[in-house]
């Protein structure tokens, strides 16, 4: 879904929280079961905290992704080129949105996907 929203990144990822836990969202461990999952990924062409640091953390090894978490948000979420069931339902509503910092499209990004992540993803 897009949203619009006057709220800073900060305050619309709280805002993204408190609703995860009226619904019982309760955070204990990353990357676990979840009762209701609502992800920041990208607020226009923001880049935070700045492109360094998101390049760091795209180019995060894999074997480091799972064990390593940022102290702070990171704009666009530096995982969402690699993530299908991010990028199918993404390129339904915007896929022309640029990356900012890769300058590539959710559809170019969706397509370069490897065809099994891709039929993976599933509607509910």
């Amino acid at each position: 879904m897009i949203a619009v929203t006057s709220l800073e990144p900060a305050a619309a990822l709280d805002a993204l929280h408190r609703i995860e836990a009226r619904y019982g969202r309760v955070r204990q461990v990353r990357w676990g079961a979840r009762t209701l999952d609502l992800d920041l990924i990208a607020m226009g062409d923001r880049v935070l905290p700045d492109a360094a640091t998101l390049r760091e953390w795209m180019d995060l090894p894999a074997s480091e992704q799972s064990v390593r978490a940022p102290d702070r948000l990171i704009l666009p979420h530096p995982r969402l080129q690699d993530r299908a069931f991010v990028l199918i339902p993404l390129a339904e509503i915007a896929p022309n949105w640029r990356h900012p910092l890769s300058g590539r499209t959710v559809a170019g990004m969706a397509a370069a996907l490897a065809e099994a992540e891709k039929a993976a993803v599933c509607p509910l």
